[in-house]
């Protein structure tokens, strides 16, 4: 019997490859950062290609390390930054243009053109998704605009459109000579192109977009044998997993049952409710969206609160003002103070997402005094990952009408204990953080594991979570609601701005 299960988990900061055996414990990890390209004001690229060629690395890095074989592996899931849009030549299989990224703002025109021909909520009946930046849409239709002969191949189908997990699978299974082009629900979902009733690509929006048929993929269950990887580096392994990265987390905390909840805090924030068999609307500026499909199940469905920066902002403070060294010191900078002085953050390089949706917001530090030093300006950038999660996760309990008195937590930033604890006050709920904090890489697995029968049913992943930490609000109601008052004055400033 193969003795593990292999997922890809393609970040929008760098690609992992993490092997996983029964129990969801992690035997071997290898990872690869990639560049991050800012050509313009609010354009965000990356390079698939060097994807791609990360992909493989990490792939026989993480074998090499566990004296491994893909023969040692009875499944691969992959699990993918979302909306990240890209088109390739099916022929030769390279990339037309850079991937365009999620957090890429230069369709803003064109949003602001939809929302006044027909109001910001014009395909969410439909879709569940408001008009954005932020979604696949709008940047495909940029790049059939503005790519020389783009449209014509496409219409062809010479030219082929993916988000990343769409590029990996073409890639793993064969590229120009054999790759399989398909992606699943939940990245199907973020296109704002496929119908949440039909899980089909809708013949409406693809004329209201200007999308051709022919360049797109295949819609499929996100928990199938959908093919066989035919490269080096995995020949032989089935496919059987795929996931956005955020429905992968939901998916690796085993949030099954309608009501659960989790929030990965990575570049951004992404707090996922599983709804159920029905899509639920939304009337707090959340989005519906598809949480994941089994092979030969009805899909469950997700409400989602998106924020576009939190651990980028982190990044933000090592790279652009260089006042930290490492992503990791900015708890022990933080720590140099009681509290923020007075300052805080609101990081809108690209517009407020969730519930706010407010392209025309920029990033803004608000509050500062002569007083104030690095030690403030680094806890506010940690307390405005916090404060925006509160906001997410109220709108949400408007949406679902119960007050959330737990939240599940997983990501890179969890690691920071005096986050976690500011984030527990300001909620007024506790934090519950899993031993494996990997759950995006791990709900990958599981939905790769479960359709080649590694793992039975949903159950039996139930029995591997366990609890590493939990956290309990200590901060006084009148601070808490001191804080937030500031934190909401803040974010006014942010606005009309662009």
């Amino acid at each position: 019997m193969s003795r593990y299960i292999g997922a890809i988990d393609q970040g929008t900061t760098s690609t992992r490859f993490i092997l996983f055996d029964r129990r969801g414990e992690v035997v071997a990890s290898a990872q690869k950062e990639h560049r991050q390209s800012f050509p313009q004001p609010g354009w965000v690229e990356h390079d698939p290609a060097e994807i791609w060629q990360n992909t493989r690395t990490v792939i026989g890095e993480a074998l090499a390390s566990a004296r491994a074989s893909p023969k040692d592996l009875a499944g691969v899931g992959i699990t993918n930054q979302r909306e990240t849009t890209l088109l390739w030549d099916s022929r030769s299989g390279r990339p037309l243009y850079p991937a365009i990224v999620w957090q890429d703002a230069r369709v803003a025109d064109r949003v602001a053109a939809l929302t006044r021909e027909g109001g910001r909520d014009r395909f969410r009946a439909t879709t569940g998704l408001p008009v954005s930046t932020y979604f696949s849409a709008l940047k495909l239709q940029w790049l059939l605009d503005h790519v020389p002969h783009a449209r014509i191949k496409a219409e062809a189908g010479e030219a082929l459109f993916g988000t990343i997990d769409a590029w990996l699978i073409w890639n793993l299974t064969g590229g120009a000579a054999s790759g399989a082009h398909l992606t699943d629900v939940t990245n199907a979902s973020r296109t704002q192109l496929m119908s949440l009733a039909t899980l089909d690509w809708d013949p409406q929006l693809l004329d209201a977009f200007q999308i051709p048929r022919a360049c797109l993929p295949r819609i499929v269950s996100s928990s199938a044998i959908h093919a066989e990887a035919n490269v080096d580096e995995l020949r032989g392994a089935p496919i059987g997993g795929i996931l956005g990265d955020q429905q992968a987390a939901l998916f690796g905390q085993t949030c099954f049952r309608p009501g659960e909840a989790k929030n990965t805090y990575g570049t951004g924030c992404f707090l996922l409710m599983n709804t159920g068999e029905h899509a639920v609307p939304s009337k707090a500026g959340l989005i519906t969206t598809v949480a994941y499909r089994l092979s030969g199940e009805r899909p469950h469905y997700a409400l989602e609160g998106s924020i576009a920066v939190t651990g980028a902002l982190v990044q933000w403070l090592r790279d652009n003002l260089r006042l930290i060294e490492r992503s990791a010191d900015i708890e022990r900078v933080a720590r140099e103070v009681d509290d923020n002085g007075g300052v805080f953050f609101v990081p809108a390089f690209s517009g407020l997402y969730a519930p706010h949706w407010r392209p025309d917001a920029r990033g803004v530090i608000a509050g500062l005094t002569a007083y104030a030093h690095r030690g403030h300006l680094a806890r506010a950038v940690l307390e405005a990952t916090a404060y925006q999660t509160r906001d997410v996760l109220e709108a949400m309990e408007q949406d679902c009408g119960a007050r959330f008195k737990e939240l599940r937590v997983d990501g890179g930033m969890v690691v920071n204990e005096l986050l976690m604890q500011f984030q527990a006050d300001i909620l007024d709920a506790s934090v519950v953080r899993p031993r494996i904090t990997e759950t995006t890489a791990l709900g990958a697995a599981y939905a790769a594991g479960l359709a080649c029968g590694y793992w039975r049913h949903c159950d039996e992943l139930r029995g591997n979570v366990q609890i590493a930490r939990r956290w309990t609000p200590a901060m006084s109601a009148e601070r808490r609601e001191q804080l937030y008052r500031s934190w909401q004055k803040a974010l006014t400033r942010s606005f009309d701005w662009a």
